[in-house]
């Protein structure tokens, strides 16, 4: 997941680099649900306050005998209490909404990675020894895989593409 602080300080930034790589990140969304988090919260904080202010001033009410201010008081408390609760219970709702779509947002590339649509843009940086000649027909690695007990099928179907499930004796061997 990326840090939400490289969101909030370059957030156009982010997009761009998204784009290489082919995401369109979704920046009014992701404003929206940070707007909403941030406005919850300072109102949470602020009923907090306000609460913290009025539970002084019925303490000093209290003590000048001055029972019916309190009391008004009070129920102020009450009033501010209620909002804050209910601001509470939404702020996680906005929370794991903003945290959603981060989940959903992909790695940044590295800045010196070449642009391509996909892996047949792939640029080969350096070749490091040659490659080896056999004297016999090479085989697939999925139909090599098979004889040995991996099954790319079935794990297709589990985790996606690239993968391998080992079967017997190759799982075991693992």
């Amino acid at each position: 997941m990326l840090d939400i602080q490289l969101l909030r300080n370059d957030l156009a930034g982010v997009a761009a680099r998204l784009a290489t790589r082919g995401f369109a990140l979704d920046t009014a969304a992701f404003e929206q649900l940070e707007h909403q988090r941030k406005t919850l919260q300072v109102q949470s904080e602020e009923a907090q306050a306000k609460v913290n202010t009025l539970s002084k001033q019925i303490g000093e009410l209290m003590k000048q005998g001055k029972r019916d201010e309190a009391e008004a008081v009070k129920a102020e408390v009450a009033q501010v209490k209620a909002l804050q609760e209910q601001l509470n219970q939404d702020l996680p709702c906005v929370q794991a909404a903003l945290d959603d779509l981060l989940l959903r947002i992909p790695n940044l590339p590295h800045a010196s990675v070449p642009v391509g649509k996909d892996e047949t843009e792939n640029v080969e940086v350096r070749k490091v020894g040659t490659p080896k000649t056999f004297d016999f027909a090479v085989k697939d690695h999925v139909d090599l895989g098979a004889v040995l007990g991996l099954d790319f099928e079935k794990a297709a179907e589990l985790s996606g593409a690239r993968f391998s499930l080992m079967k017997g004796k190759v799982a075991r061997l693992h």
